[in-house]
């Protein structure tokens, strides 16, 4: 039986986040009302011009130098002809020999801990075209309507060289590509939105040989999990094709996640297909060194280095390294908590849970409008750690802190939380617990341990959390050693 190696290079579209289109001054705002945000330029009206936004070339500068690409001092933009209805002057500007960076790397692990290096091939600007809107299901649809809104909104396209050997190394990939956007700042990396996209080339040859096998392109993935998912399901149809001697088409395929299936779209085009010429109407870009080297200085902190950093610096596990450092705002919001006086092991255990809890991990501005600041969960940790609250009413208090805004310690006083230490107080309440559960009581002393642990349950109920929990573990078996 013939064992097969996977082959994934996959083609990232990052929707960039500047405030107008590639190519003119029309809004980049999603979730506008159809058409609304087009003019003679993005909807390719005869005699128009195109003028390059200086931002999006920055942002694509940015982007290189963050996966240490080789920026050529020169490239320049080429029509890439075809046809269909979504693309209003039935070519699309992009750059094909001559492109903004090539040559470049990004370092991932995959979820056992296991360094990968994936190379990338290039990277370089284009327009976005419309957004065809179908009435019914693309197979039903009697008609299709079209918003040119996304026409001309400027997208960086970063393809990877054919290194992935897994569905689960393009997964990972991805997610590592998308962090280095947001940290950038350069892409807000909303799959569900389309400002990030991916398609998949992936093909298969028998193991140990060198040649590639015949490429299939995979569109229509718009999450990690259907990324992996897609990829999976194609693998095991070319695997099972050949292994039936059948021959694999080069070609374009749709996934279908209702389904869990690829099924052919239309023949895979080849380059000479779209007919590239440079683009008449803009002249070449020369990049100054001056100002890359500006770019550079200005970069922060990548993801992988403050994850490792987070690990060093803070002896975190390096699963919390990791969660934490999957949002440039996560990272921020811990740094700044531990910065503010709290123990960072505490602080990573509650910006995962509760924070979490209440915010999503990859919405930033979510994070950064947090009721409850990273000063103000600090203050929350200082009470439980000086045993002025139990952390039984610290879960409590970070609620009433999300609903209003207000610290731990107003909330406290006003409420009366403060957490009750008075060993004579907590003895007499314990007595009254051990004589109203003989039968807990009756396990201990038969050999039950988790029988003081359940007494002692009944001691926080009867304080209502209040009971600190360490002395009222002391006192319930103090008081059952000598009974």
């Amino acid at each position: 039986m013939t064992i097969f190696q996977t082959v994934i290079g996959l083609e990232v579209h990052a929707q960039l986040l500047t405030r107008s289109k590639m190519f003119c001054g029309c809004a980049t705002t999603f979730g506008a009302a159809p058409n609304t945000q087009t003019c003679p330029v993005c909807q390719g009206m005869p005699g128009v011009l195109p003028v390059v936004n200086r931002r999006a070339i920055e942002f694509a500068v940015r982007t290189a130098l963050a996966f240490d690409c080789r920026i050529n001092a020169a490239c320049r933009f080429a029509r890439k002809h075809y046809y269909y209805p979504d693309m209003p002057k039935n070519f699309q500007i992009s750059q094909y020999e001559e492109p903004l960076a090539e040559e470049g790397h990004l370092d991932i692990e995959l979820a056992d801990g296991t360094p990968r290096t994936i190379g990338i091939q290039r990277l370089h600007l284009e327009e976005d075209v419309g957004k065809l809107v179908h009435e019914g299901t693309l197979e039903t649809a009697q008609a299709s309507l079209v918003d040119f809104n996304r026409a001309g909104m400027p997208l960086m396209e970063t393809v990877s060289k054919p290194d992935i050997r897994s569905p689960e190394e393009a997964s990972a990939y991805l997610r590592a590509f998308r962090a280095v956007l947001v940290y950038l700042g350069v892409c807000d990396g909303n799959m569900e939105e389309g400002s990030l996209r991916c398609d998949a080339n992936v093909s298969i040859r028998p193991r140990g040989t060198a040649e590639l096998g015949t490429k299939v392109e995979i569109k229509n993935l718009n999450s990690f999990r259907n990324v992996q998912r897609a990829l999976e399901y194609e693998v095991k149809r070319q695997a099972d094709a050949l292994s039936r001697g059948e021959r694999i088409v080069q070609e374009t395929r749709l996934w279908d996640a209702d389904r869990g299936h690829t099924r052919s779209m239309r023949s895979k085009e080849y380059a000479h297909d779209y007919r590239y010429f440079p683009e008449p109407d803009l002249t070449p870009l020369a990049l100054d060194a001056r100002w890359i080297d500006e770019i550079r200085a200005s970069l922060p902190e990548l993801p992988r280095a403050r994850r490792r950093r987070f690990v060093s610096q803070y002896q975190l596990p390096a699963y919390d390294a990791d969660q934490l450092t999957q949002s440039r705002a996560l990272a921020e919001y811990f740094e700044a908590a531990v910065t503010a006086g709290a123990s960072p092991k505490a602080t990573a255990n509650w910006t995962m849970s509760e924070l979490l809890r209440e915010i999503a991990a990859d919405d930033e501005d979510a994070i950064r409008r947090s009721p409850v600041s990273p000063a103000n969960l600090a203050g929350l940790l200082r009470l439980m750690d000086e045993g002025t609250i139990s952390g039984k009413i610290a879960k409590d208090v970070f609620g009433k802190m999300v609903q209003t805004g207000d610290t731990a310690q107003a909330i406290v006083e006003r409420e009366g939380l403060t957490q009750v230490a008075d060993a004579g107080a907590i003895r007499a309440i314990v007595d009254d617990v051990i004589a109203r559960n003989p039968k807990a009581v009756a396990d201990f002393k038969n050999g039950n341990a988790k029988a003081a642990g359940a007494l002692v349950g009944q001691v926080m109920k009867a304080t209502q959390g209040k009971a600190n929990p360490a002395l009222a573990n002391q006192l319930v078996q103090e008081k059952l050693t000598k009974m």
